[in-house]
């Protein structure tokens, strides 16, 4: 079967018991980073020297094949740089080729990012949208970011450090300069670091250089008021284009500050 095991994303503390023992076990790695991997082999004091074969953006297409075959024969455990693979890193060809092959698929869990910057953020928690890394062109992520202007959920993106400023600043004039947000840098790590404040107010403090791994909590856009009527008809706008009466009532409500339930009768009493 394919493995995919999930790495600490900065202190090897957070390694769990069974991502250790598939250390020690494995003949063959595939890993985003073979230089990495092996870092991390030694950092847990693991003593087996498994085969490591190169799985990243720039191959995975042409290897997927290739190691699902292997995967038919012998375990194959899959390992990104930090966390779980397929989330931002390689893995995703890889799984959706074993799905298609029907060879198993199972998952170590373990430290994740995303969640981790989630929960310190101080930020609602109860629904959420992982985002990943927006466009570096700055026409693209203006128009990524507009699409999300309106979006309820609290967000999460992943940025590189010499790009910080830049999309804070480039959130700010999307989401608004007061939205609420935490940038969360070098989790896990000795020089953790949690910043939270308006948009416009991050943008200012990451002018002056950030290093480390980015992770940045945006919270999500305030209930606006909408009338039952103006509600009702953003609704029916949505069916007509396709969307499911459920699925629309549900996103409308969610903007809106209203209850799903009664929207969802109300649009049917419309008709």
């Amino acid at each position: 079967m394919i493995i995919l095991g999930a790495t600490p994303i900065g202190n090897l503390g957070d390694a769990s018991a069974r991502l250790v023992a598939a250390l020690e076990q494995a003949s063959v790695i595939a890993a985003e980073d073979t230089r990495t991997t092996q870092r991390l082999l030694q950092g847990l004091g693991i003593a087996n020297r498994p085969r490591l074969v190169a799985l990243h953006d720039h191959n995975e297409k042409q290897r997927a094949a290739e190691l699902v075959a292997r995967a038919r024969e012998e375990d194959l455990l899959v390992l990104s740089d930090a966390g779980m693979p397929t989330v931002s890193d390689p893995g995703y060809g890889l799984v959706a080729e074993a799905v298609a092959q029907g060879v198993a698929v199972t998952a170590l869990p373990g430290p994740s990012a995303v969640v981790t910057a989630l929960a310190v953020a101080g930020l609602p928690t109860d629904r959420f949208t992982f985002e990943g890394f927006l466009p570096r062109k700055a026409g693209e992520r203006a128009r990524a970011l507009a699409l999300l202007s309106s979006e309820p959920r609290t967000m999460v993106f992943f940025e590189a450090p010499s790009r910080l400023a830049e999309t804070l600043h480039a959130m700010a004039a999307a989401f608004g300069a007061d939205r609420p947000a935490a940038v969360c840098r070098e989790l896990t790590k000795l020089h953790e670091e949690v910043v939270r404040d308006g948009l416009a107010a991050l943008a200012d403090w990451a002018r002056e250089g950030v290093r480390g791994e980015i992770v940045v909590v945006v919270g999500g856009a305030p209930a606006r008021d909408v009338s039952a009527e103006d509600a009702v008809a953003q609704v029916q706008a949505l069916v007509a284009d396709g969307v499911r009466l459920k699925d629309a009532a549900a996103e409308v409500a969610a903007a809106a500050g209203l209850s799903s339930r009664d929207l969802y009768q109300a649009v049917l009493a419309s008709r």
